[in-house]
């Protein structure tokens, strides 16, 4: 299983600053399942706003940065590489406790299934060893539009 650093993982996602949500991936194995993490703190812009005074990171990001998760899973393999997972699909999401600064949100994401172009995954999140949140993640699988030029357009089922 391999380790992943910032910069490895910038090579597989096209996420960047401020909505890249993970920091580290600790466990990889491509078209089986991740562990990584995301360190949530005060500066983060999102807490200016949700909420002055009471900063939770919202439950929205949450399932963002386990479908960011569960799309280097899908996307480490060969054949989808230089393609882009796109969320399709949340079920039965569940938030249990507040994520607040200081937090460490360690996930973990399983593939349930593949097919075609479309993979589904299960995915938690814990705080402490707690869980804070869990989802099944949907994701439709397209060809990466940087590849054809910016005047491209992509048309996907």
């Amino acid at each position: 299983m391999a380790e992943l650093d910032i910069r490895q993982i910038m090579e597989i996602l096209p996420h960047r600053y401020p909505f890249l949500l993970i920091d580290r991936i600790v466990e990889l194995e491509p078209g089986v399942r991740a562990v990584g993490y995301k360190n949530i703190t005060y500066n983060e812009p999102i807490f200016t706003g949700h909420f002055p005074n009471n900063p939770l990171f919202p439950g929205v990001l949450m399932i963002e940065a386990m479908a960011q998760l569960g799309g280097a899973v899908l996307l480490e393999p060969g054949e989808f590489s230089r393609k882009t997972p796109y969320l399709a699909g949340i079920n039965k999401a569940k938030f249990r406790r507040p994520v607040v600064p200081g937090d460490r949100l360690m996930m973990e994401v399983q593939l349930l299934r593949h097919r075609r172009n479309i993979g589904w995954v299960s995915a938690e999140a814990n705080v402490d060893g707690q869980l804070v949140c869990a989802a099944e993640l949907m994701f439709s699988i397209a060809s990466d539009p940087r590849m054809f030029g910016a005047d491209a357009v992509v048309l996907h089922a």
